[in-house]
């Protein structure tokens, strides 16, 4: 597997704990830039009968066939539906292009209880070359709370010759008692050039805007720039640009239908950027919207700025699980408007 430039530093720090290899691994770091692919490198490194001098897997051997078929027999990857590429039709039928969409709509976002125990079989039979068996389980917050307890259960009596490898955007949102049994690894976001720079690499125009809006996380960027579009975020800047009830209220069914907990993390990029401009004339995010951003920064108290950001990093910890997306945004875009509006 390919390993990103800005990648280099975290595998030569992850080589030094492969004499002594923890049974379990938290891979953790903001959103966007490459933790999944680093731990699957890691993951095809370990199971590798010929590995490199600089410890990535030789490519040639027959585990590394295995694992890029995906089907290495002393491997798996426990990940939400969501995340599956091809979610699959039923037994002997062939999906339509709208059934497949309509599946994937409908493909759970967690990390289910059943997937956790379907690895009691797996662990409990000797490996296929008396080697290490692996577990690869992404992102680890998406673990719902009773498969949190099972994978609990396995962390707390390890089975011999097992490497669990998890990555996770957020540590806040695991228990506790599964970071106490993991060894944390911690992977940073990318220095604003050298992401640039691999951005442009791939063809990206506006490299610099779109890798700003996401917030430096290169894969995000690359992601949203290959949809062409801003028009979401766009919708959103707008009424925050000039908030008012009217423009909340026509715009919420809207952006209702966009991921919310990136609502949510564009709404914080757009309060820093305020209050940055605020205190020192700086823009991170939005250069874009230099305009709005010192029309807005000059007219709202910074006892407002505050409270606003503090009531945004509140949703976040809900946005993955509204009630109503519709209420959700009705309620963060009044809410903003309260505090920021004329």
């Amino acid at each position: 597997m390919n390993m990103y430039p800005w990648q280099h530093d975290a595998w030569t720090r992850l080589q030094a704990m492969r004499a002594r290899l923890p049974h379990a691994i938290l891979f953790h770091g903001p959103a966007g830039i490459g933790k999944a692919d680093f731990i699957e490198s890691f993951a095809q490194a370990l199971l590798c009968e010929d590995v490199r001098p600089d410890g990535r897997a030789c490519g040639a051997c027959a585990s590394c066939g295995w694992f890029a078929q995906g089907n290495h027999p002393d491997y798996r990857r426990v990940r939400p539906e969501a995340l599956e590429d091809d979610l699959p039709a039923a037994e002997g039928e062939e999906a339509s292009a709208d059934e497949r969409k309509t599946k994937s709509k409908s493909a759970s976002k967690e990390i289910k209880i059943e997937q956790v125990r379907a690895l009691s079989d797996f662990m409990n039979i000797s490996t296929h070359r008396q080697g290490l068996r692996v577990v690869v389980l992404y992102p680890a917050e998406s673990l719902n709370m009773p498969a949190s307890n099972a994978l609990l259960k396995t962390l707390e009596e390890p089975p011999a010759g097992t490497v669990f490898l998890l990555a996770s955007n957020g540590l806040d949102r695991l228990l506790p008692t599964i970071l106490s049994r993991c060894r944390k690894f911690a992977m940073t976001m990318p220095d604003h050039g050298e992401a640039l720079a691999w951005l442009e690499a791939q063809g990206i125009n506006d490299a610099d805007g779109w890798l700003r809006e996401q917030g430096g996380a290169p894969l995000a960027a690359l992601a949203q720039a290959e949809t062409g579009s801003r028009e979401e975020l766009d919708g959103l800047l707008q009424v925050l640009a000039q908030p008012s009830v009217d423009a909340a209220l026509r715009s919420a069914d809207k952006l209702s239908k966009a991921p919310l907990a990136a609502l949510v993390a564009w709404q914080q990029r757009w309060l820093y950027d305020v209050f940055s401009y605020k205190l020192s004339g700086v823009i991170r995010y939005y250069p874009r919207y230099q305009r709005e951003v010192a029309t807005l920064a000059g007219r709202v108290h910074v006892a407002d700025l505050m409270q606003a950001i503090k009531s945004t990093n509140d949703r976040r910890a809900v946005a993955d699980h509204p009630l109503s997306p519709k209420l959700f945004v009705e309620d963060m875009l009044l809410d903003y408007t309260a505090r920021c509006g004329p």
